[in-house]
């Protein structure tokens, strides 16, 4: 049985987590050398985040920053020009603290996305002066960082879960319906009557989230279903889960539960789809 990611996952999200700038926190230093060779560079355009992550050759971190934002919904670019905004504004940032440019970057899609909406968000990468190189549906880039075998990975995204099955290392099927992190903090603000800001904060602050387990259980158990009804034609033996929502205490226990199947969470799992995607920004094609 597939248990465990491949060697070095818990050493790269670990590094992600070190060299990442959450905005609005005060800016991280400037590198002291400046990183040689071909970068590795990914965009993530989220429901509720959007993340640039900036590789080495090796894979491994060297920067990158991610800030809250709704310029997507479901995988669809819905504020165009904010996209843009917010991606230029990242690498010119980014640029300025490893001190070389960054010209080119992958990006990543819900699977199921018709490719025209596909093609905005690469249209989106590209207006804010990268050269999009490539576009991987978000729950397979998952697993370029994960080095999964056989199992699903499900990527719960802000506004979607997505889901992909493996065997022998293959993507052998993939899947994208709604529900996602926006899902539990709409409930959160619904059973508190707050506003949906502030119901993120809730959501992420440890001090309260034992208390909103049971508000945020049905969610869990939405994304469960989804999981279930994707994989029941395949013979499969555990489930990975990515994506911020998912650290979450006890969101692996739900699915497990609902699903009768061993169900992972890595440290991190925020960072695991955005490093996915900058892997997919291959060497051969930067």
């Amino acid at each position: 049985m597939e248990t465990t990611a491949a060697p070095g996952v818990a050493e790269i999200l670990a590094r992600a987590e070190a060299t990442f700038h959450w905005l609005p926190d005060p800016a991280l230093p400037a590198l002291s050398e400046t990183p040689q060779g071909p970068l590795r560079v990914g965009v993530d355009l989220g429901t509720a985040y959007v993340v640039m992550a900036v590789l080495d050759v090796d894979g491994m971190p060297v920067a990158g920053e991610y800030q809250f934002a709704q310029v997507a919904r479901d995988g669809l670019v819905v504020d165009f020009v904010g996209a843009v905004d917010i991606v230029r504004s990242m690498k010119q940032r980014l640029e300025d603290r490893i001190g070389r440019e960054l010209t080119h970057a992958a990006s990543g899609y819900p699977p199921g996305v018709p490719q025209a909406e596909v093609r905005a968000t690469a249209n989106a990468v590209e207006g804010a002066g990268l050269a999009c190189t490539g576009l991987i549906d978000e729950p397979s880039a998952a697993n370029e960082v994960l080095g999964l075998k056989n199992g699903v990975v499900v990527d719960v995204g802000g506004g979607t879960t997505g889901v992909a099955v493996l065997q022998d290392g293959e993507v052998v099927y993939t899947a994208d319906e709604a529900t996602g992190g926006t899902h539990f903090s709409l409930v959160i603000a619904g059973a508190h009557d707050v506003p949906f800001e502030q119901a993120e904060a809730m959501k992420k602050d440890p001090e309260q989230q034992q208390a909103l387990f049971p508000v945020v259980r049905p969610v869990m158990e939405k994304v469960a279903s989804i999981v279930a009804r994707h994989i029941a034609d395949f013979d499969v033996d555990s489930i990975t889960l990515v994506g911020g929502s998912v650290a979450f205490p006890g969101f692996d226990e739900a699915v497990a539960q609902y699903t009768g199947l061993p169900a992972y969470v890595p440290e991190r799992p925020v960072f695991v789809t955005p490093l996915g995607i900058a892997r997919h920004n291959q060497p051969e094609n930067i």
